[in-house]
């Protein structure tokens, strides 16, 4: 097994109820892991809910998480993701500062640059939005440092697997092993 430490992307797919992020986030305290990013939201089927989670750690270490995410009890699967078998993207909003006409017109060739969206232009601010990769949120980042971030809002970072793999499926693929869990 490969010892490297890298971020791994858990995909979680749980029952819709109150303080079930709560148990997850407690789950990656007890064992001390860091989570990098998190995010939730509601997937096609309802009742259930999607949670994204970037945590970094080693093959084993990441094993060992995923299945003592799936005993808990409202945890229907857990998917493992990398970045080469998955689409992922964040949100992020940032507010530069703006001090002149010039540092306005070099912040929006940036912006433009990016594909990135300017949602708030005020006399010595800019707003802008951008969807990406952590490289390229990094990069952005790197560029505006220099004309003064003042503050950053984002998502966490979400995926979906490629091509015609889902969550659902592997749902589907793991019933058995969850029909203890149901019955309790």
């Amino acid at each position: 097994m490969n010892t490297e430490k890298k971020a791994y992307t858990l995909s979680i797919l749980v029952e819709d109820i109150p303080g079930v992020l709560s148990q997850v986030a407690r789950l990656f305290s007890r064992k001390g892991y860091n989570i990098e990013s998190i995010c939730a939201g509601v997937t096609t089927q309802p009742g259930m809910t999607r949670i994204s989670v970037v945590t970094m750690g080693d093959e084993k270490m990441i094993s060992q998480l995923s299945a003592q995410i799936s005993k808990l009890l409202p945890v229907y699967t857990v998917d493992v993701l990398t970045g080469e078998d998955s689409v992922q993207r964040e949100l992020v909003l940032i507010k530069v500062n703006t001090a002149d006409k010039d540092a306005r017109d070099e912040i929006i060739q940036i912006v433009n640059v990016f594909r990135a969206s300017i949602l708030d232009l005020a006399k010595d601010t800019l707003t802008i939005a951008m969807l990406g990769t952590a490289d390229k949120t990094k990069a952005i980042l790197n560029l505006l440092e220099e004309f003064g971030i003042l503050e950053i809002a984002r998502t966490g970072m979400v995926a979906l697997e490629r091509g015609r793999n889902n969550i659902h499926a592997q749902n589907k693929l793991k019933e058995e092993y969850n029909y203890g869990k149901t019955v309790l």
